[in-house]
């Protein structure tokens, strides 16, 4: 594989992405190719047992490498294979319904160029606009999910869990090989691993919509949360600085 850098790469986790990621792969693809640059575009699949990865394959864009995860290892251990792998100086981690978001890529790497070495892409911050809003009760329960990670690991990002992030290749080197939870949780791990290494975090509000169908049960998950945030605060806690 060639290892030369590239200006951007654009990293997407996916499980069971089969109806949706012909036309995420297809609309960033489109978006770079108009901007001139170098880039690459890289799905992990987290080991679906649909169609996700044979679609993507069947694209056949020289820009695309797909990953499988051997087994399903959760959406942080996605990212940071993912991540890891990239070769570009910007480093974009990206929802499997992302492709909304791509008007706001601009804008978020104008915050780079200005000295951020992560862009955390915000459905809360100044400026956001948002199409469809999740339901009531989710945002309730989210709400309440950002204020436990605020607690737990002193991180004031207002929006942890937005599916769009950038990264300078600096940041994301020194960051994703440090993470050590591999579930959805892994963003509030990693943006105060980003802090603790001193590292330039700014939120920007963003376009966004939300998606039918999310698979995530906040009641389900509450007691293991609270348990991998907990293992985040000693990670992060750990790093000398």
């Amino acid at each position: 594989m060639d290892k030369a850098p590239v200006d951007i790469s654009v990293v997407i986790p996916a499980y069971c992405e089969e109806q949706a990621i012909v036309g995420t792969i297809n609309a960033i693809h489109q978006y770079l190719m108009r901007s001139g640059r170098s880039f690459e575009l890289i799905l992990v699949d987290n080991a679906s047992p649909d169609l996700t990865t044979q679609k993507a394959e069947s694209l056949g864009l020289p820009e695309l490498r797909v990953l499988v995860n051997d087994s399903n290892r959760g959406k942080g251990y996605s990212v940071k294979r993912g991540m890891l792998e990239a070769r570009g100086r910007l480093r974009l981690h990206c929802d499997a319904d992302c492709s909304p978001s791509l008007a706001s890529l601009r804008s978020m790497e104008d915050l780079i160029a200005e000295g951020a070495d992560v862009v955390v892409g915000s459905r809360l911050a100044s400026g956001a606009q948002i199409g469809k809003r999740q339901p009531l009760l989710r945002r309730v329960m989210g709400s309440s999910f950002q204020n436990l990670c605020r607690l737990l690991l002193s991180e004031p990002t207002r929006d942890r869990f937005c599916g769009f992030k950038l990264w300078t290749a600096e940041a994301a080197d020194a960051v994703f090989p440090r993470l050590v939870l591999e579930g959805w949780t892994f963003d509030a791990e990693s943006l105060a691993l980003a802090r603790r290494l001193r590292f330039r975090v700014v939120e920007k509000g963003i376009v966004w919509a939300d998606r039918d169908g999310s698979r995530l049960s906040m009641l389900r998950v509450f007691v293991p949360v609270v348990m991998e945030l907990i293992a985040a605060r000693r990670n992060v806690r750990s790093i000398s600085v």
